[in-house]
Parts: C-alpha cells; structure tokens; sequence
C-alpha cells in the first residue's frame, strides 16, 4: 500500500483503516461492536431476533467500503474523494436524526459526528490541495478513471501519462 500524497487522501486513508478494522471487529467480536455503539446485549437473543444477521451485514459492508476507500487512496482518486463528502454529509444527517427520533440510543451520535466530521476533513483537505497545487507549492495528483481502471490508450491516458500537470482537468 503506497501513502497518501495529499492532505485529502490521509482523510480518506484514516477513514477506511478504521472502516477495515471497525467492520473486522464487528465480524470476529459482534457485542463488543454492540456495546461500542451504545446497543444492549442480551444474554440471549429471541426467536427472529437477527441482530447478528444484521451486525455481519454491516460489518462485511464496512470492512469493504473501508478497501475501496484504501484503493481510491492508492490511486488518489479524488473524485471519489469529492463523492465521499457528499454521502458522508448525507450519513451524518441521517444517524443525527435516528438519534433525534429515539430509534437509536444517544451513544450512536459518536457515528453521526464521526461522519460529519470525516466529511469535513475530506472537504478541507480538498480545498488545500488544491490552494497549495494553485499556489505553486506542488501539485495534488489527479487520477483519471482510465488510470483507476488500469486502461491504456486514448488521449486521457497519454495525457496522465504525461504528468499530473497535463492531466490536472481530466478528472472533473
């Protein structure tokens, strides 16, 4: 795994090491991701009780979502970059309000926070690559979906090929 090269891809690289271990968590010890989150465990669940079912569904969705987003730091993908602001705003809106309406207990606005937070981050480190990339202090890379995808050929790859100061508008 190559290090982020930008303020915004060490956002996203915090976000998805802890999506990674937080969803591995969740699959090898389920109550303990219960009780982090500020939900009950009983000693025994009720017929058509599907906690668990659930907490392994979430906790495989997060273990990948934290991969994908290593692979867009891996690549420094930042549309992705601007796409995760965007949702994770969304996120944070939505478990704010699940709190609000006594659907999930207090606790659970540590996540809501997380996300708005992470949001933030991501949108500030957004906007310093790119004053420091304008500023003449280094360029913030971009990537093109060719580059993602690993195809060659065309003008988009020719010009990444290039160099980040050839491609910089590919992505937009």
């Amino acid at each position: 795994m190559r290090l982020p090269r930008s303020g915004a891809g060490w956002t996203i690289a915090v976000f998805g090491v802890l999506a990674v271990l937080l969803g591995a968590l969740g699959l090898v010890w389920p109550e303990a991701q219960l009780r982090m989150l500020g939900f009950e465990v009983p000693a025994t669940r009720a017929p058509g009780d599907y906690t668990g079912t659930f907490l392994t569904a979430s906790s495989m969705a997060s273990f990948n979502m934290g991969v994908y987003y290593l692979l867009a730091v891996a690549t420094e993908w930042r549309a992705f970059y601007r796409f995760t602001v965007v949702f994770r705003l969304v996120t944070f809106t939505v478990f704010t309000l699940t709190v609000l309406a006594d659907v999930a207990p207090d606790r659970f606005i540590g996540v809501a926070l997380w996300e708005g937070a992470g949001a933030v981050a991501t949108a500030l480190g957004l906007r310093w690559d790119a004053r420091r990339s304008a500023g003449g202090g280094g360029s913030a890379p971009n990537s093109t979906p060719s580059q993602v995808s690993g195809v060659s050929g065309g003008a988009t790859s020719r010009a990444a090929a290039a160099g980040p100061a050839t491609a910089a508008g590919t992505d937009r």
